[in-house]
């Protein structure tokens, strides 16, 4: 996320590789790497986004993963908040995906995900209100 000119908050949203369908920057699990430095490095690679990442998770939804051999796998994402400091020119799935900016409430209409849209939409007036984003704004600003 970042906030606009006119103060107001935005969320980066990437398209899915399979689908072209919204989504944001989301990945496994990785061995080694704590859940929100996992969610920074999925937002590097999937949408090209630097910054601060939070540690306390903003919220949770849950989706089925389509796997390439059919199967529909139940997943819970656990969202972090990053607020972006710089986006590259060039990152590892550019010629994949598209990004774009959006506020929460565009966002939320965008995505297939009720739960995901219903996050969204919790940030979209006030996110300073948020316990996490206001503990995060704290020592990013």
């Amino acid at each position: 996320m970042r906030w606009d000119a006119g103060d107001r908050v935005r969320v980066l949203m990437v398209t899915s590789r399979d689908s072209g369908r919204w989504v944001m920057p989301k990945g496994w699990t990785m061995d080694g790497e704590k859940p929100w430095d996992a969610a920074a490095i999925e937002a590097l690679e999937e949408a090209g986004a630097r910054g601060h990442i939070g540690s306390e998770e903003l919220g949770q939804y849950r989706y089925g993963k389509v796997m390439p051999d059919g199967r529909v796998v139940p997943c819970l994402v656990r969202v972090y908040p990053l607020f972006v400091d710089t986006l590259l020119r060039n990152w590892k799935e550019r010629g994949e995906r598209k990004r774009k900016w959006f506020s929460p409430k565009a966002a939320s209409k965008r995505v297939a995900e009720p739960e995901l849209a219903a996050l969204l939409l919790s940030i979209h007036d006030r996110p300073q209100k948020q316990p996490v984003i206001r503990e995060l704004l704290k020592s990013y600003r």
